[in-house]
């Protein structure tokens, strides 16, 4: 088997037949990062390291895994040529690395398929992919046909305005790029900005918010506005889940208390998140959208880029030892059979949790993906080996890119669709399942029941 070859990651003759009745499915990506200001514009990228690199944190955590100075990754004052020979240059020691794989899956899209990124083959590189990304082919919206997204879900404040959700859909001709309702900003009391943001949230919405009672008000306007819009879903990234158990009186104690300038704890926090956790789905089951979890993640632990870069910028860990099953269930119970959720975990420590507690609660509560640091071709494996052995896979949620890089529609999908062929055709080889059933369990998986279950149908 060569290298990306038209066998990757599928190691029979059943894996590739399923992968071929799957490769050309359209795509339904219900969580990413899009840049939708820049595809509604159809702002053209003008090199790959604008491309493939200036907004995958991916790709810079492994160039500083090699010594690679911060100023070849992010620094203001190297332009991007110099970013991209830099890269270069230690990019064959990334292999093993499913970075090493998504981004020849990306060069190979634009047409590059026999070139590996090397130091000798920088400047070649370099060169034809700055005139492949001049043709209008390859502008945002284009590549987006090309790579036959039918839908995808942006993540997005409440306080936004989504104007460029409207642009792109209008150039796209249809409803393609949908907003997805993103509050965890007000969930962060905590947060020294955090009443600067109750001032733009209540500016947004025509509210002056001195009570929970008023953020809600905002809130459900927001909502409101978010679902004439296209929304289908919330999305809340929590380090842990919160039982939903906390009452309104609990939460406007500590609301008040933040108001007037005294800060809260950090067990006042897990209070008020608590009470709004359960508000926002309540939102959700009214209108029937589907309610993304994304739990576990430690974000900024190394003070050295969070000082001087920001949040967001590579230096986010798991952690398997959060509680994760007594609250979850708590939660689940005062929303059961009336709302649709959908459970994402950053550590592999919790996939087999989240499978159990999945099952226990019946065909509204689904397993994601396998999320961040598991979307790999092994941690999908072991995920999908898992979830066939204690839920359904009828029942997954569905891929999703969670990704800042537009190419990604087409890679990490590709990677996912092949690795869940592949263990389904080794459960046909080995006398587990009939061929025929596995052939429509896997467009099951990659297409028909994400589809269904986002009411998109």
């Amino acid at each position: 088997m060569a290298f990306l070859d038209n066998n990757y990651l599928l190691g029979s003759d059943t894996a590739k037949a399923l992968y071929s009745t799957v490769a050309k499915l359209p795509v339904i990506d219900a969580h990413n990062h899009a840049d939708v200001k820049r595809i509604a514009d159809n702002t053209p990228f003008t090199d790959p390291w604008e491309l493939f690199a200036a907004t995958d944190h991916y790709v810079w955590e492994m160039l500083r895994k090699r010594g690679v100075s911060e100023e070849l990754i992010t620094g203001k004052n190297t332009d991007n040529h110099a970013k991209w020979i830099a890269m270069a240059e230690v990019f064959p020691e990334f292999a093993g690395n499913p970075v090493y794989e998504w981004v020849h899956l990306d060069l190979r899209f634009l047409g590059f398929d026999n070139i590996l990124l090397c130091a000798e083959t920088a400047e070649e590189l370099w060169q034809g992919c700055c005139e492949a990304l001049a043709k209008d082919e390859n502008k945002p919206q284009s590549l987006i046909r090309r790579m036959n997204i039918e839908v995808m879900c942006s993540t997005d404040d409440p306080a936004d305005t989504l104007e460029d959700h409207e642009r792109a859909n209008a150039a796209f001709g249809k409803v393609l790029v949908r907003p997805t309702w993103r509050p965890d900003r007000v969930m962060k009391i905590r947060k020294p900005d955090f009443k600067e943001y109750l001032a733009k949230l209540g500016s947004r919405w025509g509210v002056e918010i001195k009570s929970l009672a008023d953020l809600m008000q905002a809130m459900k306007k927001s909502h409101d506005f978010f679902a004439e819009r296209g929304a289908i879903a919330s999305d809340h990234g929590i380090e842990k889940p919160y039982d939903g158990a906390a009452t309104d009186a609990e939460a406007e104690a500590i609301l008040q208390k933040v108001l007037s300038g005294t800060a809260a704890t950090a067990a006042e926090e897990d209070v008020w998140s608590s009470c709004l956790m359960r508000k926002f789905a309540e939102l959700d089951a009214e209108k029937g959208w589907v309610f993304q979890l994304h739990i576990g993640a430690v974000r900024d632990v190394r003070d050295v880029l969070f000082d001087t870069l920001g949040p967001d910028t590579g230096g986010d860990v798991s952690d398997h030892m959060i509680d994760i099953v007594k609250p979850l269930c708590k939660f689940l119970n005062l929303f059961d059979d009336k709302l649709k959720t959908i459970l994402y975990c950053l550590d592999p420590g919790h996939q087999a949790s989240l499978a159990t507690v999945s099952r226990a609660f019946g065909c509204k509560v689904r397993l994601g993906s396998a999320w961040w640091l598991n979307d790999t071709s092994i941690g999908m494996k072991r995920q999908l080996e898992y979830i066939s052995s204690v839920d359904l896979f009828a029942s997954f949620a569905g891929m999703v890119s969670d990704s800042r890089k537009i190419l990604s529609y087409s890679s990490r999908f590709e990677m996912f669709r092949r690795t869940l062929c592949d263990v389904v055709g080794e459960m046909v080889e080995r006398g587990r399942i009939p061929d025929h059933i596995a052939y429509k369990l896997v467009q099951m998986m990659c297409y028909n029941e994400p589809k269904k279950f986002f009411g998109l149908n």
